[in-house]
């Protein structure tokens, strides 16, 4: 962590309200793409009787991206701001786009000092947030709980850095590993508390991705089904490189209500193609691979090109294989029933071309935690993403 200067608070202060921050940056995951989700807390040390002062402004980042964390925490303070000290989750920013700089707005309002926690990779900004308000004489630290709001947003670092969103896969499986059986049943697999769980995993983020294969068999809606959290639903989907999925499909049907993408090759059916744009649908053409299939990495980056910073995959088998052979999973969140269903069953993963160990996909635990009588695992890629550019 470094530090402009050595006189400051109570470092245990600032990790309190850096915390609040990050708290209030993740009400905006999977709704403000393309920005990341920011948080921002405005304290006046000279008010109130609590050790750090009063807080006299919080804010995060809006629905689509606007107004940011900065700009909500000084509207809601007022005058009250000058002489404040923000605690925020990134690195104000420091360009102008379709709003003033957040650095500028801070200054302006009269804030004497910057807690923030990790800078922000975007050329515009990374760094000169905080070169801005030092030149304007406001005092700054950096770095306080950065890993933890590098995780919060890495779906923003790798959209800025790689041009690709951050992949999550999501598996209901049997203890064995099964996701249907040979005849395909699948539901339900896992019970109703991880069901409410993927809901949330689909409101936090940006998109969800299924194949054409469980379009075609499930006809599902994807979308957030939590008491009033409907609005939050993420944008849909489908990889389809033969545009199979058909028109009458509930995706389909409600895709003027609910946007919908088609990922597509680019020797796809003009004629078909255009019916779908026709009902509503934005159909992205994507190169293919050198076994013909859809690129999965060009898909990403054109994801990415179109803001969509994090990304939930849902697909069957097929789609689970590729997306791990061509090593593109950042995430895996495995929901296991305590179920056997044994060489009768359909497995989570299609042969994805493993011969030896060392060809294996390598992940990381991170989370363990139960949701009724199933088990939920978070694991983290355990590789680099470098060099996949």
């Amino acid at each position: 962590m470094t530090k402009t200067k050595q006189n400051l608070p109570n470092e245990a202060l600032d990790d309190h309200l850096i915390a609040a921050s990050l708290r209030l940056a993740r009400r905006g995951l999977g709704r403000v793409w393309p920005n990341p989700a920011v948080g921002c807390v405005l304290v006046r040390p000279d008010l109130g009787s609590s050790p750090f002062g009063r807080i006299v402004g919080r804010g995060w980042t809006q629905p689509f991206g606007r107004p940011h964390g900065e700009t909500e925490a000084l509207l809601r303070a007022g005058d009250l701001a000058a002489g404040a000290t923000a605690y925020v989750s990134l690195e104000p920013c420091a360009h102008f786009g379709e709003t003033p700089p957040c650095a500028q707005a801070l200054i302006d309002a009269g804030v004497v000092r910057v807690v923030a926690s990790a800078p922000d990779p975007d050329p515009r900004v990374s760094g000169q947030g905080m070169a801005m308000l030092e030149a304007a004489g406001i005092d700054t630290t950096m770095g306080v709980r950065q890993d933890e709001a590098e995780a919060l947003n890495a779906g923003f670092i790798l959209a800025t850095t790689l041009g690709r969103p951050l992949v999550t896969l999501k598996l209901a499986t049997t203890l064995d590993g099964c996701i249907a059986t040979h005849r395909g049943e699948s539901r339900w697999i896992t019970g109703v508390a991880s069901r409410r769980r993927v809901q949330g995993l689909r409101m936090d983020h940006d998109a969800v991705l299924i194949g054409s294969g469980t379009a075609l068999a499930d006809d599902p809606m994807l979308d957030c089904r939590l008491e009033g959290l409907e609005d939050f639903s993420p944008l849909r989907i489908v990889i389809d490189s033969r545009l199979r999925l058909a028109l009458t499909s509930r995706l389909v049907m409600t895709a003027s209500a609910r946007p919908t993408w088609i990922l597509t090759r680019q020797d796809a059916e003009p004629l078909r193609a255009q019916a779908f744009r026709e009902c509503g649908l934005q159909v992205i053409e994507i190169g293919a691979d050198g076994d013909h299939n859809l690129d999965l990495l060009e898909a990403l980056k054109a994801l990415g090109e179109r803001g969509i910073t994090r990304l939930l995959v849902e697909g069957g088998s097929h789609l689970a294989a590729s997306m791990i052979r061509a090593d593109l999973v950042d995430r895996l969140v495995w929901f296991r029933s305590p179920r056997l269903m044994g060489g009768d069953g359909i497995s989570a993963t299609a042969p994805f071309g493993v011969d030896r160990l060392s060809q294996t996909a390598d992940f990381t635990p991170v989370e363990h935690s139960l949701c009724g009588e199933d088990t939920m695992e978070v694991f983290e890629r355990a590789t680099s993403t470098e060099g996949m550019n």
